[in-house]
């Protein structure tokens, strides 16, 4: 049963040795992600999924102690998805794993049994929310950390370049992630969610399904749109 999650968005620039001079201009956004992670630590879950968008490679699970680095991003660092120290498994973590394998080293929060999830943006609602019911039926207490941005067409120097129903459709989202409201999640437009790049869609529906007769909360903790791209950290417990 999902008993808590915590919701991040995952650029790369997270990390600031991948950020580097910009590294300040995000300190809010960390900041608002440690907070997530206490209050998802705090449910005491006997089991912490991280899921985020993936390209095909990247896809499917991947066990504790799978590894990535962020050399791709500039950067000779390495994470790894929890605790386990064990071969490397034959696949890398996506670049969203990665960053959620960074946010919970940097907040201590690998005292539990650590998966991950690699979902593709394309997968179809149905599929998200069933696959959510099947991880929060992994344990008695599941909690999962869910990777993903908004659109990415806010502004004319945005990465998908500006778009105007992009702004509505993140208003959409942070509503829905504030209020852990699981049908308002299940609404999100997938083509529309495409057309944006709002690589959160998915992940965020898997959310939904996991979340379906869980009774949780949810807060707001951070909303903002740097770069162009929509960027929302939540926590529900």
């Amino acid at each position: 049963m999902l008993v808590a999650a915590a919701v991040c968005p995952c650029p790369p620039l997270l990390v600031p040795e991948v950020a580097a001079g910009a590294a300040p201009e995000l300190d809010g956004l960390r900041d608002a992600c440690a907070t997530a992670l206490e209050e998802l630590a705090a449910a005491r879950p006997d089991l912490l999924i991280v899921v985020g968008p993936a390209a095909h490679a990247g896809r499917g699970p991947h066990p504790e102690g799978a590894t990535a680095t962020f050399a791709g991003f500039g950067v000779d660092l390495g994470v790894r998805l929890g605790r386990a120290q064990q071969p490397p498994a034959e696949r890398p973590l996506p670049p969203s794993l990665a960053v959620g394998a960074w946010l919970l080293a940097r907040a201590d929060r690998t005292d539990v049994p650590v998966e991950g999830l690699g979902v593709g943006e394309p997968l179809e609602t149905e599929h998200c929310v069933s696959t959510g019911r099947d991880l929060a039926a992994r344990a008695d207490r599941v909690a999962l950390l869910v990777m993903g941005d908004g659109s990415a067409c806010r502004t004319l120097k945005a990465p998908g370049y500006l778009d105007e129903r992009a702004e509505a459709f993140d208003a959409a989202a942070a509503r829905a992630l504030g209020a852990a409201d699981p049908a308002a999640l299940i609404a999100l437009d997938a083509s529309l969610a495409y057309r944006l790049k709002a690589a959160g869609r998915a992940p965020w529906q898997v959310l939904a399904g996991a979340a379906e007769g869980a009774g949780l909360r949810g807060r707001l903790l951070h909303e903002d749109a740097p770069y162009g791209v929509g960027y929302f950290v939540a926590a529900w417990s």
